[in-house]
């Protein structure tokens, strides 16, 4: 898929999810990719898990981080999925690719006692 493509070797992507009044917020992040399917990791009560839970529709481009788009947006789909099994596979994704900064981040919510999630973000067709 071409707009995929954009991501390939790129360490933060620009987030936009909606609120209820449609008003977009975006935020940039840390992200893996597994094929054909985006990956973030966030806190589980943050705003934009939240917003996703309500409405999956956001839209993604590559970034600075300080979420300057260095792409074309992209619309998308995206889930909170905070099964067990999807946070292991999520972690090992992170730390493959972010090593200690991830350890460190990660570090930071335990020590919060802050539960965190994953977003699984799908690129519109």
């Amino acid at each position: 898929m071409e707009a995929l493509r954009q991501f390939e070797k790129k360490q933060y992507l620009n987030l936009e999810t909606f609120r209820k009044n449609g008003q977009g917020v975006k935020t940039p992040v840390w992200f893996v990719q597994d094929g054909e399917t985006l990956h973030a990791w966030t806190y589980a009560g943050s705003g934009k898990a939240r917003r996703i839970r309500r409405d999956g529709s956001v839209r993604v481009v590559p970034s600075t981080a300080a979420g300057e788009p260095r792409g074309e947006w992209v619309s998308a789909q995206a889930v909170v999925d905070d099964s067990p099994e999807a946070v292991q596979h999520v972690e090992s994704l992170m730390k493959k690719k972010y090593g200690f900064l991830f350890l460190l981040f990660r570090g930071q919510a335990n020590r919060k006692k802050t539960k965190s999630t994953t977003l699984k973000i799908s690129l519109a067709q």
